[in-house]
């Protein structure tokens, strides 16, 4: 049984204590049984019961709803998603990506309707990203999305910034100048997942906490000894995953480490920028990505811990001191009015990620299964648009989500042990060893194109 995350993340200790409820203790038969209460299963659950109310719904979720990643990312709702405009055409064609991208900016409003519509208080608040740059590379990676998005024909939510523009919007140091895109929103991502689990409550879906699963087959689950019988069997278990038998090359869990500060006064913010809350990161390979949280925090968080052998998640994981102090070292770069602002969280967890980087919704109608996920760390909006489009897939609805190419998109797995552990860690060390020549002002090292070649870029 997984154990509660170590240290507690900022958003769930901004909760009232949550004390898990409802473990599954007999057989169940029903409709649609699913594995994972984060945002996966919940989107899943919510738009299933709205379009038949007559389902018999229940989740099964080994600690408590949005445990995982739902409860402790980045809060950015943003329209990012792991696979370049690019990568999917060369892969899928023009139509498939632009059809994509539209998808996902639609689904960062549908999340601000569903709040809004619901009741659920989760800080939504629509400011968009500013990602600066710091150094040439940078500027000319900013540039060249901005160039791609106008290609794609989203020319009007972005804007390239030059440094006086960039400053404005996020004073940090040495900005030679950055982009701004309008698709992001900022949202509190605890209060979103668990009060997305009291909605769907509300509506008649059955929540079981405390409620290990271990196995997924055709028409069945396995939950902490019990046989679960269903129509549908949905997989949602997105960075957990590995955890199931036979699946630990299927997705494999990378880990991701934040840290907050504490509250910082309006007149630290008129000189930091984020006026318009937006979220905020900059150019580097090695991804950085934060936010202003509605209490006046700095939410800051980034890659950099080590995969695991194996796949293995364990709590102990959430806590890499060294990777901490990077985190912090890194936002004093950025701002070095914060030297002495003290870190009040620090926390982590794992993400999923397919060996394409290319998230997917799989929907076996002779077997039973179902599955949603592979978000690489970009799930809080990707997620309700793959909830969406496995509601549609599983009542046979014929729609523009249905026809999307991440439905059933196929993705070889990850390599066997020890090249899948020697591969990924190459990987972050490879994005780490092209900052530094960045930084220096030299050309990209032979690192940058394996790095591409990793990431599907």
């Amino acid at each position: 049984m997984l154990t509660w995350p170590s240290p507690k993340s900022l958003w769930l200790a901004q909760l009232d204590p949550i004390v898990p409820t409802n473990p599954i203790n007999k057989d169940l038969t029903i409709d649609i049984g699913i594995a994972g209460g984060g945002y996966s299963g919940l989107w899943s659950a919510y738009y299933l019961k709205k379009a038949d109310p007559s389902l018999r719904i229940a989740i099964f979720e080994a600690k408590f709803a949005g445990f995982g990643a739902s409860g402790r990312n980045g809060g950015w709702a943003s329209g990012l998603f792991a696979s370049s405009k690019q990568a999917i055409e060369d892969r899928y064609g023009r139509q498939s990506a632009i059809a994509l991208y539209r998808s996902l900016n639609d689904s960062i409003d549908e999340i601000g309707k569903v709040t809004q519509s619901e009741g659920i208080e989760a800080d939504f608040h629509k400011g968009g990203t500013i990602m600066v740059a710091r150094n040439k590379a940078q500027l000319d990676r900013a540039s060249a999305f901005v160039q791609s998005e106008q290609n794609f024909g989203f020319g009007e939510d972005v804007q390239l910034l030059d440094g006086a523009q960039a400053q404005k919007r996020l004073n940090a140091t040495d900005t030679l100048g950055g982009a701004f895109t309008k698709q992001c929103a900022r949202i509190h991502p605890a209060k979103l997942a668990r009060g997305l689990a009291q909605v769907v409550l509300g509506m008649g879906v059955q929540i079981y906490e405390q409620s290990l699963v271990t196995k997924i087959g055709p028409h069945d689950l396995q939950v902490n000894g019990r046989g679960i019988k269903c129509e549908v069997a949905i997989d949602a278990l997105e960075g957990y995953r590995s955890l199931l038998s036979g699946q630990s090359r299927v997705t494999t869990p990378i880990y991701s480490l934040m840290i907050a500060t504490e509250r910082l006064s309006d007149q630290q913010f008129a000189e930091i920028g984020l006026g318009d809350c937006e979220t905020f990161a900059d150019e580097r390979n090695l991804i950085v990505y934060g936010q202003r949280s509605a209490d006046n925090r700095i939410v800051f968080g980034g890659r950099g811990a080590p995969y695991h052998f194996k796949s293995t998640i364990s709590p102990k994981f959430d806590y890499q001191s060294d990777v901490f102090d990077n985190l912090k070292s890194a936002l004093i770069e950025l701002f070095p009015s914060l030297r002495a602002t003290k870190i009040q969280y620090q926390w982590g967890g794992p993400l999923g990620v397919p060996r394409d980087f290319f998230s997917f919704v799989r929907f076996d109608l002779g077997r039973g299964i179902a599955s949603l996920g592979g978000y690489v760390g970009d799930g809080v909006t990707t997620s309700n648009l793959a909830g969406r489009t496995l509601s549609d897939l599983i009542l046979n609805k014929k729609s523009d989500l249905s026809e999307l190419c991440i439905v059933n998109h196929k993705a070889r797995k990850w390599e066997m042990e020890p090249l899948r552990y020697l591969g990924v860690n190459a990987g972050l060390w490879a994005a780490a060893q092209s900052d530094k020549y960045e930084n220096q002002g030299l050309p990209q090292p032979l690192t940058a194109t394996i790095l591409n070649r990793l990431t599907g870029q």
